[in-house]
């Protein structure tokens, strides 16, 4: 109900995925980290609206009591935008990826989600064609979305010609280059820039009066979080090694359970922390936007 009255009202909604509480962070630290980002963006002044499937019913907003049965679940697959109907008729539970949440998120008309960072190229991907299936869904959805760039361990590079190739716009927040998650550079300079919440909402604005789809703003971690780039160059080669021809969905789930194994729980304390940074600049450009709406 507080979602609807949001956005029946055009207030500022921000939706969030939930496949970070159930496969991405451990227990009990995923239910205290949902339940903080969506206290985060209510302090800003924004609706937060946790996107996940339950009981035949795709679910955009969870009250406290499900938020907390959800993430203590084990059951919960993870569903991406294909998965959305087979779950839809078969009652299993999901939690929802980037790329089911941008689909969601159009569908509610929702303009703003927050997520930790998207997926994109896997190193290899020119022999696997392993790409996540975030980019098409960011291109074909009018969504804005606010995420840390995307994890070191794909192929940036590619990563980036791929979001050129679908013609979504990579804005950076307050940066020039984009962010490599739990690094503030990942030595990628952007052509596109915007310092507050106004610019950015006048920008969604304008994207979507030419009927364009998703618009990506790349917002790094706050560097007193930001794990070195060398470090984490020297935890991914080892994880990879591992990871040797393991694939599909296995993978990411895989690879980052053993970066936080490697770093000691650093990447996990960084991940954390660009969470809720995303968050709340999310919510910042989502009042922006509401605001803008009206006027």
């Amino acid at each position: 109900p507080e979602v609807a009255e949001a956005l029946a009202a055009a207030g500022p909604v921000v939706a969030l995925e939930s496949t970070v509480i159930a496969h991405g962070l451990p227990r009990p630290r995923n239910l205290m980290t949902a339940r903080h980002l969506e206290a985060i963006v209510r302090d800003v002044g924004a609706v937060p609206a946790t996107v996940a499937v339950l009981d035949r019913k795709i679910r955009v907003g969870l009250g406290a009591e499900e938020l907390g049965q959800f993430a203590a679940r084990e059951d919960v697959v993870k569903a991406s935008r294909r998965d959305l109907a087979f779950l839809l008729v078969s009652g299993h539970a999901g939690a929802t990826t980037v790329a089911a949440t941008l689909a969601v998120a159009a569908l509610a008309g929702i303009r703003v989600f927050a997520t930790g960072g998207i997926g994109g190229v896997h190193r290899g991907g020119a022999r696997s064609l392993d790409v996540s299936a975030d980019l098409g869904a960011l291109a074909d959805n009018p969504v804005a979305l606010v995420s840390s760039g995307a994890k070191l361990i794909l192929d940036l590079e590619k990563t980036l010609e791929v979001i050129e190739t679908y013609s979504i716009p990579v804005i950076g927040y307050g940066c020039p280059s984009f962010p490599g998650f739990y690094c503030a550079d990942a030595g990628l300079p952007l052509d596109l820039g915007v310092e507050t919440p106004q610019e950015a909402a006048g920008i969604m604005r304008a994207h979507w009066a030419l009927g364009f789809g998703g618009l990506l703003f790349a917002n790094p971690i706050p560097e007193v979080a930001a794990l070195r780039r060398d470090d984490m160059e020297a935890w991914i080669a080892e994880a990879l090694d591992e990871a040797a021809g393991m694939t599909g969905k296995a993978v990411t789930p895989f690879l980052l359970a053993r970066l936080h194994e490697l770093s000691d729980g650093k990447t996990l304390e960084a991940n954390v922390a660009l969470l809720e940074h995303n968050a709340r600049v999310a919510a910042e450009i989502a009042c922006a936007y509401a605001d803008s709406d009206k006027s």
